[in-house]
């Protein structure tokens, strides 16, 4: 399927949208349109534009072909990345994020034959599985005949992996959960599909493979300086804040974030500092604030 339609309008974004934003926005269109869910006429149809549109904008090479030549760039003899097709016939897998997802493409009308339907683009059915991690939610006929259960993590479940005793076709099993699962993710086990739902935490908040977490401090500690813990995945930690320290503040944690779960790698934390304005003020305090403030 060769669209003409512009790719970023196709996924609602604009052109300077980050790789976070595309996956958003791929999330939010494939889910929307996917024929098992949307029995629209044009579902598929849309389906197939918006899996081709984030093939494109989600590779780095391919996203500035298309900035500088617009479709063209992926017609074939167009020479981008080989001289009778745009990719050469390889297939080739990209990470982002826990995400991993793969395309294939042939020249000269050589391998398997995917229809006209795609032209040249990969089979969006499988995009779409392999970016939620399995296969589709919605039991498409595409889809792999392994039963589907699901389960319900909290935060440090899904951020460490756990150990869970699980019923499968009346029997019970333990199951290691990879340390990093996403919410809506699915693990792929030897005979079923396990589709993971992450709670929300009241601290932690997850971008990706970082973990953001907010920590007050005082009007003193931000303008003196001082030591605070703060907390992470493997428990908390000192800090030092330096003296004028400014509300907003983002102090990083390299590498104390989320464990990818298909390779090696961690995310980081940040720890926002939110600097706590007294509501009432003692006497003494207010003359000191108020001669901190003539001087």
């Amino acid at each position: 399927m060769s669209t003409k339609r512009d790719y970023y309008e196709i996924l609602g974004v604009s052109k300077s949208a980050s790789e976070a934003e595309l996956k958003a926005a791929y999330r939010k269109q494939a889910l929307q349109w996917h024929p098992d869910r949307n029995k629209a006429k044009d579902a598929e149809t849309k389906f197939k534009e918006v899996n081709e549109a984030y093939e494109i904008l989600s590779d780095k090479e391919k996203r500035s072909a298309y900035d500088q030549f617009g479709h063209v760039a992926f017609e074939p003899g167009a020479g981008f990345g080989g001289a009778q097709g745009p990719f050469g016939g390889q297939q080739q897998t990209y990470r982002q994020g826990p995400f991993t997802y793969s395309y294939t493409t042939y020249d000269g009308g050589q391998g398997p034959d995917l229809g006209s339907d795609f032209e040249g683009f990969s089979d969006p059915f499988e995009i779409f599985s392999q970016f939620f991690g399995g296969a589709s939610p919605f039991g498409s006929s595409r889809s792999s005949r392994k039963p589907r259960y699901g389960i319900s993590l909290n935060f440090m479940e899904a951020a460490k992996g756990v150990e869970k005793e699980v019923v499968v076709e009346g029997k019970k099993k333990k199951i290691k959960i990879p340390a990093g699962v996403d919410d809506g993710s699915t693990v792929n086990f030897p005979d079923f599909y396990l589709s993971v739902e992450v709670k929300q935490d009241k601290d932690f908040k997850r971008d990706g493979l970082d973990v953001y977490v907010d920590r007050e401090i005082s009007f003193s500690q931000a303008a003196l300086g001082a030591i605070i813990d703060a907390p992470t995945i493997e428990g908390k930690v000192n800090l030092r804040i330096r003296p004028g320290t400014q509300p907003g503040t983002l102090i990083r944690l390299k590498e104390m974030g989320i464990s990818n779960p298909h390779g090696r790698g961690k995310g980081d934390e940040y720890v926002r500092l939110k600097v706590v304005v007294p509501g009432k003020l003692s006497r003494r305090q207010r003359e000191l604030l108020e001669e901190f403030e003539e001087n």
